[in-house]
């Protein structure tokens, strides 16, 4: 396949385990790596306020700034969505420095990897949380050379761990946004050293297994039942896959899923959080782990802390983004048309399931123009699949006084969308009063152009109130295909108060 980045060699224990991969798709529950820990950590470090030493916590964390990796094309928060919060949280495989070498190394891949990749999105009302979980062997469109530059349509097909490998967390970040559209306002990193340090400042994790583990690989050997791990054999029980069940990823990922259900909640009980010295314990164990953005440091964790205080664990919910197998390569797999209901929800901050809100997109009309069509660039973009959309539309502008910059085809989509740059809202409801029902969105990098996206289901081009020219609009034969249903797909949730011992 053209602008496909080769793979790197697996073994045959993983390709069975990969192949197994696909029967878990259409938004079943996956696994939830270490990486949740973070998660707690965050929530965690804000609550302890004054009574740590805020200072040397603040210090213990790594800062570093990869805005330069991020291009000017970012993607901007619907206004409804402005106050709501993404981070991602990714788990590093790097083999490097005390207490991740002695792992062992990946002799058929190194380097370090991105082993866990998490989006955590904070409401706007700060009343619930849901993380997704981004399988690492996912295969999505990706900057070339994890270039900031390059446009979408010049992006190649890559593993998705890969992209931390290649360019670090800022290609990640790039990557995440341009196949979502949803902003990162921060990240955090956390490696095994991390995972284990804070395993064992919690005193350890209970777990729940339903049959004996004797896994030679790393040496954790468990009876059934209950068991608190420390941090070494916390590690081990979340990474053990050959030694249990078919030695597939499914079970794997129960396992994960329970385990992050148990940490998630100790890590919040009041055990924890009224014992000073080991509270104070698990915040630089936490802080020690972590590499962060420049602006998410302690003061703003300690933000976020007190604004989610009233989150109860059963309003922080799992899932994972919904995949099926990759067709090229069966051991990879690709995100499913309904992950775009996931990246909507966040960007219009709602709750999976919850129905948008009729009011979402005001009218443009609801005030009269002030920015006549003749002092307005536009940009319009077919989107729809209907041949000559685009054009039409632009020949219908153009007689109204519109100065059309430009005519082509843009991604697919739903209804019309109309966004302009800062300081240009007044010319794009002019531009969105020419298409009944358009939603209006600020974006950066257009400057003074207003760019339209037409996509299935658009209205075509009527008349705008100040218009200028007497001319009347040509023709326009061409429409756009209705919508197609929307997708309803199951995507089930694991809230993290859930029973550990349960399915």
């Amino acid at each position: 396949m053209d602008g496909v980045e080769p793979d790197a060699h697996e073994t045959p224990a993983a390709d069975a385990s990969r192949s197994r991969r696909r029967e878990v798709h259409g938004g079943r529950p996956r696994w939830r790596r270490r990486l949740a820990i973070g998660l707690v950590a965050l929530v965690v470090v804000g609550g302890a306020g004054g009574a740590v030493a805020a200072w040397r916590l603040n210090s213990n964390i790594t800062k570093v700034d990869v805005s330069g990796a991020l291009g000017t094309d970012r993607p901007t928060s619907a206004p409804q969505a402005r106050g709501a919060v993404n981070i991602l949280l990714v788990g590093s495989d790097t083999r490097e420095g005390d207490g991740n070498d002695a792992i062992g190394k990946v002799v058929e891949d190194p380097g370090q990897h991105s082993d866990t990749n998490l989006l955590v999105h904070l409401s706007k009302d700060r009343s619930w949380a849901t993380v997704v979980s981004i399988p690492r062997d996912s295969m999505t469109k990706a900057p070339p050379e994890c270039s900031p530059t390059a446009p979408k349509d010049q992006w190649v097909t890559r593993q998705w761990n890969h992209n931390y490998k290649i360019g670090g967390i800022g290609c990640l970040i790039r990557t995440l946004e341009g196949n979502t559209g949803v902003r990162v306002d921060h990240y955090g990193v956390v490696d095994f050293r991390g995972f284990q340090s804070m395993v064992d400042a919690l005193g350890g994790v209970p777990v729940c297994t339903r049959e004996a583990i004797d896994d030679k690989e790393s040496g954790l050997r468990l009876s059934a039942g209950t068991h608190t791990l420390q941090g070494k054999q916390a590690l081990a029980y979340v990474r053990t896959r050959k030694s249990v069940g078919d030695g597939s990823d499914l079970g794997r990922i129960q396992r994960q899923q329970a385990f992050l259900s148990s940490i998630a909640q100790k890590a919040t009980s009041s055990q924890l959080l009224f014992q000073p010295t080991r509270l104070y314990g698990f915040l630089d164990a936490a802080t020690r782990s972590l590499t962060t953005d420049p602006e998410f440091g302690l003061g703003t964790m300690k933000d976020l802390a007190e604004s989610v205080r009233g989150i109860g664990l059963d309003n922080i919910e799992f899932v994972t983004v919904p995949n099926e197998a990759y067709e090229p390569d069966p051991n990879r797999v690709q995100w499913q048309e309904s992950a775009q209901v996931i990246w909507t929800a966040f960007r219009e901050d709602r709750r999976l399931g919850q129905e948008p809100e009729a009011t979402a997109s005001p009218s443009p009309t609801a005030s009269p123009l002030t920015v006549s069509p003749d002092d307005v660039r536009v940009e319009v973009r077919n989107g729809s699949g209907a041949s000559g959309l685009a054009s039409q539309a632009g020949a219908a502008l153009a007689v109204q006084g519109f100065t059309v910059t430009a005519t082509g085809n843009g991604e697919r989509r739903t209804g019309t969308l109309v966004e302009y740059g800062a300081g240009q809202e007044e010319a794009a409801r002019t531009v969105a009063a020419a298409f009944p029902g358009a939603t209006l969105e600020e974006a950066s990098g257009l400057g003074r152009t207003v760019r339209v996206t037409l996509g299935a289901g658009s209205e075509n081009v009527v008349e705008v109130e100040n218009r200028t020219g007497t001319k009347a609009l040509p023709d326009q034969p061409v429409s756009a295909p209705k919508p197609a249903p929307t997708p309803t797909p199951t995507i089930e949730a694991r809230p993290a108060d859930a029973d550990i011992c349960g399915a």
